[in-house]
């Protein structure tokens, strides 16, 4: 990947970004336009894919060509691994196909020296007009309706969700529990959004993940269906015994979508974390006193100095 002198503000806007997503939908194609663009960190590498994941979804089609235009495009160390990361669970998501073009001299020389080798990449063009011929010759996998045969029974759920109301905690046990496409994510949230909706009311979250694993053609959709679960009714989230990998992916997600991740390693250290959220919602929901009874102690404080003198 090539880099240069350019400089993308982190903060940038959805405008912007959407700006340099581009559905050619006769084509099947979604045109990625980085052309000057700096991910200089995790944060706008994260944004800038939470961005494409949600075009993707509201387009009403999961599968598509990628063609991306990477013509002085930088990526800085500290993104590279968020956008290795991301662009991979992307792809196994989404991709029909994919590829990348730079006309810059170091591409030139790349596909000069790798060709007739097993370096060699087929996907990597130096013009955009190759690059979308080979898209063109890719065999389309795109149907009406993805469908993937379910993996779990609805009794396999309810065995994982309890409400306590004492404490005000929807507990989730996804202790080796497997994710592994996008049907299991919406057969279980799909199960749990609706237990949590017949409570009328919202609840703190307790999520055992515990030797649960998220397949990479599960993750776009399982966070997707997180972020909205959590939109909908939760009071504040902890999640413990995550795994190293899975910590990793929540902690890139909460700091493109602007949360806390609340990762803990055990049930109890959980609790006590849910205990301060708690504790920090109650502090934030009493209101400050009146001013009329501000400016009346005020008054009597001062009352009583005078009679002092």
């Amino acid at each position: 990947m090539p880099l240069s002198d350019t400089a993308t503000p982190t903060q940038v806007t959805d405008a912007e970004i959407d700006r340099r997503i581009i559905f050619h939908d006769d084509l099947q194609i979604i045109e990625f336009d980085l052309t000057g663009f700096n991910f200089d960190g995790s944060a706008i590498t994260n944004r800038f894919y939470d961005r494409v994941e949600d075009r993707i979804a509201a387009s009403g089609e999961a599968l598509w060509f990628f063609l991306v235009n990477l013509s002085d495009t930088r990526i800085d160390h500290d993104a590279w691994f968020s956008y290795s990361r991301r662009g991979k669970a992307l792809n196994l998501a989404h991709s029909m196909g994919s590829t990348r073009f730079d006309p810059s001299e170091v591409t030139r020389r790349q596909i000069a020296f790798a060709a007739d080798t097993e370096a060699f990449d087929p996907n990597l063009f130096t013009n955009r007009e190759d690059a979308l011929a080979r898209l063109k010759s890719l065999p389309r996998k795109r149907r009406k309706f993805i469908s993937h045969d379910p993996s779990y029974t609805r009794d396999d759920f309810v065995k994982r969700l309890s409400f306590d109301a004492a404490t005000e905690i929807m507990e989730v046990d996804l202790s080796g529990f497997v994710f592994y496409h996008s049907r299991d994510v919406d057969d279980f949230y799909d199960y749990v959004a609706e237990e949590r909706a017949a409570t009328g009311r919202k609840w703190f979250f307790l999520i055992n993940m515990n030797g649960c694993e998220i397949h990479p053609a599960a993750w776009v959709r399982y966070a997707h269906r997180g972020k909205q679960l959590n939109i909908d009714g939760s009071l504040g989230t902890v999640r413990y015994a995550t795994g190293s990998e899975t910590e990793e992916t929540i902690r890139m997600c909460a700091e493109s979508q602007g949360f806390r991740p609340n990762v803990r390693n055990t049930r109890d250290e959980a609790l006590a974390r849910l205990d301060e959220i708690k504790a920090e919602a109650a502090t934030a929901q009493v209101p400050p006193p009146p001013r009329r009874h501000v400016e009346r102690r005020r008054a009597h404080q001062l009352s009583q100095r005078l009679r002092r003198r």
